[in-house]
């Protein structure tokens, strides 16, 4: 027999009739007519394919499958009701739960700073550990619980999970502290020229910016590319190069005050002599400009 073919209230009203031996008074204590427990009956023996009460001077007595039955029906009853009833709570000042977020580095440098001191008064005993968005299956880790909570631009995570909007960031070019070309604007011609250090961050929306780029016709002098967000800021400190971040990270990054070059809203048209639009990173504050990037925390629904 198929699982599928079982109504639980069938069940459900016979593990009631078998309490009480009668269609009446269950009937009453399930808040039902006599008539809709009598076609529920009629339905489970059909199902079933035995009588599974008669009627004797002494009310409904059970089948012996019926009675083979009643002990499997009400443990399984009683587990969803007990399922159903009952909450863990959460208790923060007690709890010693590992919570498993997905981030680049980004996040790590931007959120878990903050987080991990919020913590330490909130929820002292609970511990932190970071996985890669590109390190294995989010989408399945997510569903499955592996994984917690996803933060950051993962555009691979739209349909299915609660997202929250934290902020808008935007685009810049960082230099470093120094560079010749840092304190006056730059043209596109100029920006070409440049060498420039890419970084594949994998399932996440940081790429778009450098698609932009390319379907705009803007080829780059990529000279090195690397997996990781964190490492750019000491490369470009001592290398002549420069590399599109976001403006979350130049804040994170920004006791070294490094400068930063931000393009205007969309790439320059081919071949313009339009100057791009300069900023200097520091401490406590950076100029906003377009090419805006959205950063979401996602959770299972």
């Amino acid at each position: 027999m198929d699982l599928r073919e079982i109504d639980l209230n069938l069940l459900v009203v016979f593990n009631q009739l078998l309490l009480d031996r009668s269609v009446s008074t269950s009937a009453e204590k399930l808040g039902l007519t006599q008539p809709a427990v009598s076609n529920a009956l009629k339905r489970l023996r059909a199902v079933l394919k035995d009588e599974l009460f008669l009627r004797t001077s002494r009310g409904m007595e059970p089948t012996p499958y019926a009675l083979h039955l009643a002990e499997p029906v009400i443990y399984a009853l009683n587990a969803l009701q007990t399922a159903f009833t009952t909450r863990n709570s959460f208790d923060p000042l007690a709890s010693t739960r590992t919570f498993n977020l997905a981030m680049t580095d980004i996040g790590e440098m931007y959120f878990v700073p903050p987080l991990m001191n919020a913590l330490s008064e909130a929820a002292p005993h609970v511990r932190i550990s970071t996985v890669r968005p590109n390190a294995g299956n989010l989408k399945e880790d997510m569903e499955s619980g592996t994984v917690d909570l996803a933060l950051g631009l993962l555009p691979n995570l739209q349909t299915g999970f609660f997202q929250r909007r934290l902020f808008l960031h935007k685009y810049v070019c960082m230099f470093r502290k120094g560079h010749p070309l840092a304190k006056s604007p730059m043209t596109l011609k100029q920006f070409t020229e440049l060498d420039h250090v890419g970084i594949l961050a994998a399932n996440t929306g940081h790429g778009e910016v450098d698609g932009l780029l390319d379907r705009a016709g803007i080829k780059r002098k990529m000279r090195l590319v690397v997996p990781h967000f964190i490492a750019v800021g000491h490369i470009t400190s001592d290398y002549r190069s420069h590399r599109h971040f976001a403006g979350t990270v130049c804040r994170a990054m920004r006791s070294a005050i490094w400068s930063c070059y931000v393009p205007p809203s969309g790439p320059p048209a081919r071949h313009s002599n339009q100057p791009l639009l300069a900023c200097e990173v520091q401490p406590g504050s950076l100029q906003h400009v377009d090419s805006t990037a959205r950063c979401q925390a996602l959770r299972r629904q």
